[in-house]
């Protein structure tokens, strides 16, 4: 279920980066699209593209929310703050070693 619905969240990642992209700028900065030759022209492009792009992006929040509700269901329960706490340690003294004694010259 998880994979459907994060292939189709990717999907729409994609579509809204198209239909962004392929809106006319208002200011028509980069003088990029539009003219009088394009395809769909005026303001049907832009209400269908404004459209298109507002449906893309509620369905891709939508697919957020399944998402996260999908990996909170997945999780443990518990908190960070509900593990025990760990045990005592018990401190040893440490054995005394033979430290071997340097000869001293007369």
């Amino acid at each position: 279920m998880q994979e459907v619905v994060l292939v189709i969240h990717i999907m729409l990642a994609f579509s809204i980066i198209v239909t962004v992209l392929l809106q006319q700028s208002e200011g028509g900065a980069l003088g990029i699209g539009g003219g009088q030759g394009s395809m769909m022209s005026g303001r049907s492009a832009a209400n269908l593209l404004t459209r298109l792009t507002t449906i893309f992006v509620g369905c891709f929040f939508i697919t957020s929310l399944v998402l996260a509700w999908i990996a909170k269901q997945d999780s443990v329960g518990s908190s960070v703050l509900d593990v025990p706490a760990p045990a005592a340690v018990e401190e040893t003294v440490p054995v005394e070693q033979n430290i071997p004694q340097v000869p001293i010259s007369n």
